[in-house]
């Protein structure tokens, strides 16, 4: 599901963990730490929260479809004798 992250934006993302670690719990973790817990968000949570992305992109394609369909509804012009 997921594809490689680029190395710099995993660095990022293990940095942002340690922050969040240290602020919210004033713990210190490492950095295989925080690289364990971003795979585990990956690989357990991710899904659930992609899952949730192509949930909210299917509804709003159907709005967007519904709005497309009404526009042509809106384009058609009346036929002579009916």
């Amino acid at each position: 599901m997921w594809k490689q992250i680029p190395r710099e934006k995993k660095k990022e993302l293990v940095e942002r963990i340690q922050s969040y670690f240290y602020d919210e719990r004033d713990e210190e973790i490492g950095e295989l730490a925080a690289e364990n817990f971003l795979h585990f968000i990956m690989s357990d949570i991710g899904p659930t929260l992609y899952n949730a992305g192509i949930s909210d992109a299917v509804s709003m394609t159907e709005q967007k479809w519904m709005s497309i369909e009404q526009d042509l509804e809106a384009l058609k012009k009346t036929e002579i004798g009916r």
